[in-house]
Parts: structure tokens; sequence; C-alpha cells
């Protein structure tokens, strides 16, 4: 794009800046600001404006979003407004830069990239000091070897400001605290530093530990951390809000050290300027004319609107800066109040949860289950916190998703708190499925059953679960005495349908018999491992797998509903590799000849037809004769993404035979 017009929201402090420097931009121009007040949004268009560039003044921000001569929003309000207007703003096709952070937590960070690149438009953080010229030059001479191997990074920016209790820092419901406001700075220069050390854009510490001092208010007004990364680099990091020490970032190696005096908020008035000091030499002194960080942050979009990013700021940098700031936080027990486990934690937009009109999820039925129910089952036994649980889940439903899968023992009850926490907060508990999970080895027996789902009901917050799943089978026991006891949970509603987790054929058969004969409900489904990939062990004590021809036939036979676990192989089609045996389990359950083959043509395919491989292994599982719910446990909504793939995928029998090595003919 050759010319940007800009509207600003939220008239503050940071605002001016970006107004003041964007009049040095190429391609840049403000023409419209929006506040909640339109007395300050007037106030600063009287500021800025020019015979040249009057500057329209908007009372809302929906107002400002829906003027048509607007390209492009600089996002200036406090840190929890973020992710709800800048979702706004690319859902009006606006591209944005967002005042960092983008939002309080990585599970915002998700959400909102998400929604810039279903909108395709441009999104970047506010890091405005990483389009500088001295960052572009320090990051050339760590790849140049000018101070040879990185090994420390120290990294620090805080100030001692006498704020007001209740100002916006000092309080913990707007996210205060100098780790949100300024940590983020010194994280995203030592991850910047330590991924180019190794060739990276970036690079994520993989041990964190902190320690700081949370005052009265509940936040941070000082606190440090010490990062290790992956190659043995190290980087101790600060920040604060009531600690005034000088700003730097000082990168040390084993021949030398550079110093860069002013990392942050280099002068566009006077030269900046960093060391370079090796053993021996005298300091090597680098100058930098004056220059415009939010102005060249502002042609940054210009140049990347089309790809929606720009490399020096990316969504993955700013998704791996999110969770950095977490784990910080977290090791400091910050949690701020709208985070806690029973908070009420409305959507990104703020809109009711609700199906997009482009949701290609098909639904199936299980017999006793009342509702349509989505073709996919989402696992929910990765989420750590309710932001980051609500972000995936509502990011399911959004994506056509009804069917929740949990258990007694995931996360020691807290996966099932979430779910219920979740449900709560959205109130649509009739509009979903949820599958409970209960008799997990060493209490696998009748009464475990009972005992257990009182407790699952008590944290799922609801009366019933749709679809309960023995998680277990205890063949000492007489299936007669689980039929009879899930069957009285049914006659009082507690539970809708069961069926059998790792279940033997042979004793699912068993319990069906059991059932007809003495007039109990039957088993409704089976949850057992299978997928394009054929299981040689499996990952846990007492899992079954049914991916022999054998099973098939029963499966095809029978024409229960199956809901296969690991139906992409834990990671066999993203990543194995015959020369990588570092992941012990894939190697056992997965590595030999034939699933190597499957592995190639489910790449073939996938080149084929446009997608990852981990998507031609979903296809293949809905692509079956018999009905299949294949269960996925993405971790992001960018896995919950690349996974989903798989639904607009259509194999023939004839595919479906040729990835499974039944047939040497794909078409």
């Amino acid at each position: 794009m050759d010319h940007i017009r800009w509207g600003i929201v939220g008239p503050g402090n940071i605002a001016h800046r970006f107004a003041e420097q964007l009049t040095h931009s190429r391609t840049g121009t403000l023409v419209a600001v929006g506040s909640r007040a339109i007395e300050r949004a007037q106030d600063f268009a009287t500021e800025f404006a020019n015979a040249d560039t009057p500057i329209r003044t908007y009372g809302s921000y929906d107002e400002l979003y829906a003027d048509s001569d607007v390209d492009a929003i600089y996002i200036a309000t406090i840190h929890t407004e973020h992710v709800r207007l800048a979702i706004q703003a690319v859902e009006a096709g606006k591209h944005v830069i967002c005042e960092k952070p983008l939002a309080v937590n990585h599970a915002g960070v998700m959400t909102l990239v998400e929604a810039a690149r279903r909108a395709g438009v441009y999104l970047a953080e506010g890091f405005m000091y990483r389009f500088h010229p001295q960052m572009e030059r320090l990051t050339q001479l760590i790849s140049d070897g000018a101070i040879g191997e990185v090994q420390h990074i120290d990294s620090s920016f805080s100030f001692a400001a006498d704020l007001p209790h209740g100002h916006r820092l000092k309080n913990p419901d707007l996210a205060g605290g100098g780790i949100l406001d300024v940590g983020g700075y010194p994280i995203s220069a030592a991850r910047l530093v330590a991924g180019t050390a190794v060739g990276a854009a970036f690079a994520d510490p993989s041990s964190l530990t902190a320690a700081g001092t949370i005052g009265d208010s509940g936040v941070d007004e000082w606190a440090s951390a010490s990062l290790e990364f992956a190659s043995g680099i190290t980087a101790h990091v600060t920040c604060g809000i009531g600690l005034a020490e000088p700003s730097s970032l000082v990168v040390y190696g084993s021949r030398g050290r550079i110093t860069v005096r002013s990392p942050w908020l280099p002068s566009v008035e006077d030269p900046s300027f960093f060391d370079v000091q090796r053993p021996g030499e005298a300091a090597q002194h680098i100058e930098f004319e004056p220059a415009f960080s939010y102005a060249i942050q502002a042609d940054a979009l210009a140049q990347f609107a089309e790809q929606g990013q720009s490399p020096t700021m990316s969504w993955a940098d700013s998704l791996g800066n999110a969770s950095t700031l977490d784990r910080w936080r977290a090791a400091l027990d910050l949690e701020y109040p709208f985070e806690a486990p029973t908070a009420t934690i409305p959507t990104a937009s703020g809109r009711t949860l609700a199906r997009r009109h482009d949701s290609t999820m098909p639904y199936g039925t299980i017999v006793g289950i009342d509702k349509p129910v989505s073709r996919l089952i989402l696992g929910c036994d990765n989420q750590l916190t309710l932001s980051h649980a609500s972000a995936m889940f509502d990011d399911f439903v959004e994506r056509g998703g009804n069917a929740f899968d949990t258990a007694y023992i995931y996360g020691g009850g807290l996966m099932e708190r979430l779910v219920g926490q979740w449900v709560a907060n959205r109130g649509i508990r009739d509009d979903i499925m949820i599958i409970g999970k209960g008799a997990h080895t060493p209490h696998c027996d009748p009464e475990s059953i009972v005992r257990q789902l009182d407790e699952s009901l008590d944290r799922l917050q609801s009366d019933h679960v749709d679809l309960y799943l023995m998680h277990r089978d205890n063949p000492a026991i007489p299936v007669g005495e689980f039929v009879d006891v899930l069957d009285e949970q049914v006659r009082v509603g507690r539970i809708r349908a069961f069926g059998g987790s790792n279940w033997s054929i042979a004793r699912f058969e068993e319990a069906q018999a059991y059932a007809r004969a003495n007039n109990k409900q039957a088993f409704a489904a089976l949850s057992d491992h299978f997928g394009l990939a054929h299981a040689l062990d499996v990952p846990w004590a007492g899992c079954e797998h049914v991916t022999e021809p054998a099973d098939r036939e029963w499966l095809e036979r029978s024409g229960t509903a199956l809901l296969p676990w690991s139906s992409q192989a834990r990671g066999f089609f993203a990543r194995a590799d015959r020369v990588n045996t570092s992941d012990a389990d894939l190697v056992r359950c997965y590595y030999d000849d034939d699933n190597f083959e499957r592995l190639a043509r489910a790449r073939s395919l996938g080149a084929e037809l446009g997608v990852a491989p981990t998507a031609v292994a979903l296809a293949y599982v809905l692509s079956q004769s018999f009905p299949t719910f294949p269960l996925i446990g993405p971790r992001s909504i960018e896995e919950t993404r690349t996974s989903m793939a798989g639904l607009d995928i259509e194999l023939t029998e004839e595919q479906v035979r040729w990835l499974d090595l039944r047939s040497d003919r794909a078409h």
C-alpha cells in the first residue's frame, strides 16, 4: 500500500507519541481519532490537525471503525481493552497496530491473531523499538559473530512513579503492574537476541525463575526473571513501576559485549549509540542518526499489509512473548481477578457465542443423545487456566463444535472445573454435549462410578453428563455389574448415554449381550485408539486400539459409534522422522516401515490438496464407512485451525484404502 489513512483509538500519552512521529512517516497520515469522551478526541484533533490534513473526531469507537476513509487503527487504550477493540477493528476491515501488550495473556493474543488471520488484515504489537535502526544493526552484529558466541543477556526497563491509588498501573482489575506495562520490552529483547544467536527470528526460554514485589495494590511493583534457552544462553531481565533504574540492554559473548544505552526509547532529537567492547581493544562506538520508531513501525504496515504481519514483529513472536510474560507472572503467583478460576470471563469480542457462518463442521448422531453431535470432539485436557480454556472452547464453538471430552482424573479435577465454569459463563449447557469419563484404574469398579460422578457433576456445575464413558475396563468384575450401575444412572437422569473407553471389543460385545438379555440400556459408543497410523503399542497402561483388519470388520458390521483418541497419532503425522528418536513413546507406538509409508502417502496427498499431513490423517478417520467422532487435543487455536482443515477434505474410498496400504492406487 502506498498510503495509509490512520485512525487513533484512545488519545492518551502514547497516542500523542504515535501522532507526533507519524508526521515523519513515508506512507501514513492521521485522519481520525476516537474517544468515549468526544471532547478528548476534539482536543487531540486540534493539536495535530493542519490545513492539509483535517482530522475527523468521533465520540465512540464504533463510529471510527465505520469510517470507510480510515485504513488502519492505532489502539492506545488500557491493556484490558486491547483484544476486544482490536477484534472489532479487524472485523471492520481495518489494519491494526495495538499498543503492547497485545493482550493481557497468551489466550487473548491467540484469539486476536486468529481474528486478524480470518479477516485478512495486518496486525502488529506496538513494540516500536524493534523497528529502530539500532536493533537491526545489533542483530546483524550478533549474526556476524562480532562478539563471538552469545552467552548471556541483561535487559531492564523500569521507572519510579508516584501513582495515586486506583491508577491503571496500580489496579489489578486493569492488569496493572510492571510486567505487562514495561516487562515485555526486556523479555522481547532477550528472546530476539537468543534467537538471532542461533539463526532464528526469536527463541522462547526453556526455563524461567522469578522474584519480585507484589505491592498492597495487588500488582507487581518490581520484578526480575532469570531465563535459560535451549541453546544454553541465559538472560536476566528486570522491570518495575516503583524502581528507577537505568534502562539498558547488554549482550555478553565469548569475545566481548555489546551495550545498547537507550534500547527502548531512543531520542528523536539526538543521535543514539551503542558500544561494542572486545578484550584488548578500544570500545567501538556505533552511532545512529535520530530516527522515528513509531513512523518506521507504521511504514512497515504499508510494506507488509498483504502478508498480514511484519517479520520484524510477527504474530509468532507476539505469541511467544505473551507466553513468557504469563510464565513470569505465574512464577510470582500474580493472577488478576478477572483471570481467576471462578471469574466471569466474557467472549473476547464481547458478543454472544455463536457458530460462524463459514463453519464446515459436519454432525452425526449417537444413540441416546438427543442433539446432533459435532463430528470432531474437543479434548479438554490441555488447558491450564480459565482464560486459556475460554479462548480454546469459544473458538471451537465458533467453528461449529459442540462436543467436549473431559475426565474425572484430568488435572486432578481442574479440567472439569474449567469446562463447568466456561459453560456457566456462556449459558450454553443445553447447546453442547459433555462427555465425562470415570472409573480409571485403580478405581475401576461400580462404586467408584457413582462416587466420582457425584464429584464430576459438582465440578461441571451440571445435573448430568450427556455421554459417560468408563475410562478403563476391569475384567475382574463381571461386565453386568458395570451395565447395571450405568443403567441406573441413566434412569435417575445423571447421564443420557454411556459407553466404554479402552474396552476390548470382546468385553464390549459381552456388555451389549448382557444389556439385551436383562432389558438394560446398551453401550452407545466405544472410545479406543484408531487412526491412519496403526498402533504397535499403546501410550498408557490399560489402553486399547482397534486398528487391525478384524477390528475394522467389527466396526463396519456393528455400526458402533467410535470416538477415537490420538486419531492423529500423537504428533506422528506432524513431526515423525526416522532419524529423530527423541520421543520414546512416539517411537515405541508408531515407528515401523508401514507407518512411515502411510506418512509418506499422507504427505503426498496433502501436498496435492494443499493441506498438512495431519489434516489428511484426520480426514482419513472421518471418511470411514462406520460412524467416527475423533477426539482432538489442540493446545492452541493455531493447532485447532490446522487440525480442522481435515474437515474440508472429502476422501474417496480408493484414497482411504491407498492411505491405509490396502491399495496401491490412490485414483
